[in-house]
Parts: structure tokens; sequence; C-alpha cells
């Protein structure tokens, strides 16, 4: 299961997600070419007008998710921490990356401007609330914040896990999202009435399956799950909808670290796990977060959207 650029599972992994280093903040857009895979949602997910934010935006599902809105005619702030975390022994997404997503997804969409990138660690709110902040600047305001940023730790029974390493599976991983809502939905409701507002995160399969030796990470992805529900039931019939994905095992750089926690010879060992055989594509999961943020999932709110190829079955 994965989101962005840090984190990453397979039923025995964890889902990559977006990284969350000590980065705080710098904008401006990105022009290169290049980074993770990921395609238009399709029609179902237009766009045309909106703007959204996804943090995690340097790698795997946050990745594919700007490029998945980009395409579908979103204007789009990719915020990623773009540095490591010095408690986690693996890399994050880099300036590079985060730079490359953001000009893929302009020339994809064949619309410069269209997405900018957003240094910013999820972990701080001020920094959240300022990535919040320039994204009304640069589009008038905000209809959609999507959490993808993410990290894995592990690989050894919970009182085993290192302080720090456990307090960076929550801090990012929940917090993370914690402060997205603190900072996002508040700019969603300035939208005016009627609006069609989305806040949108990236759960996991083990936020209702006890994976071992990934103890913090399940208790992370089970809160992440009861903020959305809370969230649906506070938001209520203001306009403004709350809705997760639950992915499976995606082949994202995060699940080559699942695997390594695991002593398994690499992430493709995750595949037999899923009914379908295979590990999705980051695209997949944006996919199905590019509809949850258009205006056709009006009907949704307080959903744990499973993408798991029937790993959750």
């Amino acid at each position: 299961m994965s989101s962005g650029s840090a984190g990453a599972r397979g039923e025995g992994a964890v889902p990559a997600h977006g990284s969350a280093g000590p980065a705080r903040r710098s904008a401006g857009p990105a022009r290169r070419s290049a980074g993770p895979a990921g395609r238009s949602a399709g029609p179902a997910a237009g766009g045309a007008g909106r703007v959204a934010l996804v943090t995690g935006a340097g790698r795997g599902i946050g990745a594919a998710t700007v490029l998945a809105l980009a395409d579908a005619g979103w204007s789009v702030l990719a915020v990623d921490s773009a540095g490591d975390n010095p408690a986690l022994p693996y890399p994050m997404a880099t300036h590079a990356d985060l730079a490359a997503v953001a000009g893929r997804a302009c020339e994809s969409a064949g619309a410069p401007g269209r997405v900018q990138s957003f240094v910013a660690d999820v972990r701080d709110l001020e920094a959240v609330t300022a990535a919040v902040a320039e994204a009304e600047r640069c589009w008038g305001g905000l209809d959609a914040a999507i959490a993808a940023a993410g990290v894995i730790a592990g690989g050894v029974p919970l009182w085993e896990v290192p302080l720090a390493q456990q307090q960076a599976v929550l801090d990012v991983n929940l917090g993370g999202v914690l402060s997205l809502a603190r900072a996002a939905i508040p700019a969603l409701l300035r939208r005016p009435a009627p609006r069609s507002g989305r806040f949108l995160a990236v759960a996991s399969a083990a936020a209702t399956r006890g994976l071992p030796m990934l103890a913090a990470y399940c208790a992370a992805k089970s809160g992440v799950a009861g903020l959305v529900r809370a969230l649906a039931a506070e938001l209520a019939d203001c306009g403004v909808t709350a809705n997760a994905v639950s992915p499976g095992s995606t082949a994202t750089p995060g699940l080559d670290e699942s695997a390594r926690l695991y002593e398994l010879p690499g992430a493709e060992a995750f595949a037999s796990q899923q009914p379908m055989g295979r590990l999705l594509d980051p695209a997949e999961v944006a996919a199905v977060l590019a509809f949850l943020a258009s205006p056709a999932s009006s009907g949704m709110t307080g959903a744990i959207v499973p993408v798991d190829g029937g790993l959750a079955l």
C-alpha cells in the first residue's frame, strides 16, 4: 500500500506516502519534466477552475495524484518536505523530485503554471498553513486538500522500535493529516455556498488489520480513518466532504523500504498477498482520489474506499 514519497507497505509492508522531513518551506513553479508515473483520472474527475493542495507530492501516490488532477484541469499546489527525516533510515523525496513532478504535470496538462511546488513539513502547522495561504494567493481559493504524506518504520516488535522512529510515524502519518485538516478546512469553507469542498486522506489496509512489526503505522492509519469519519460528521451539510482511500501494496520507493524491513528480496514479494496477484500502480490510487476530489463524489462522505487489489477481502 502506498501513498506519496516515503513509507510503504504491502500486507506486511506499508503503503508508500509522501515524504515528510524537516524542511520547512519555499515556493515557486517547477519546470522540469520527469517524476513518478501518474495519468489522468478521466472525465469524471473534471476539475476546470478548481484548486487542490496535495501533500507528499514528491513521489508515489502523492505525485501521481498531482498528475491526475492537473490532467483533469485542476490547479495544484504540490507540497512536500523535500528533505530527509533524520529519524528514518531511508531517503525521502528531494527538491529535484518535487520540481520534476510539478514540471511534468504542467507539461502533461499543456498548461504552464497550472502546478506550483511548495516545500513544507506536514508536522509543522505553521508551514502547512502557509502552503494553504499560497494556494489561495495563487488561484483565489481552495477546493480540495489531499493528505498523502507518510513514512514507515518498524521491522521489529513495538517495544524495540526506536522512540524517534515511532514518533516520526505518528507525527507524519496522523499528525500531518491533522495539520492539513486544521489549515485547509477553513479555506475550503471560505468558498461561497453552495460549495463542493473536499478533504481527502490516504489511509491503509493497516487501519483495519494488525500488521506485525508495524504497530505504530497501524495505530496512525486507524487514527486517519477515525479522523475522516469524525470530520465528515462535523462538516455535515456545509458543502465540504471528508473521505479517504485505503491502498493495498503499491509500487513505490516506500514499498521497497517495507520489503527491506521484512527482509524480503524485493517489493514484488507483496504482490501475492493481493487477490489480483500484482502490485498497484500509484496512478490507480490517484484516479480514485481524483474522483473523490471532484463534484461527482457529492454523495460520499466519511467513506474509507479500498483501492487494494482485493487485499481487504
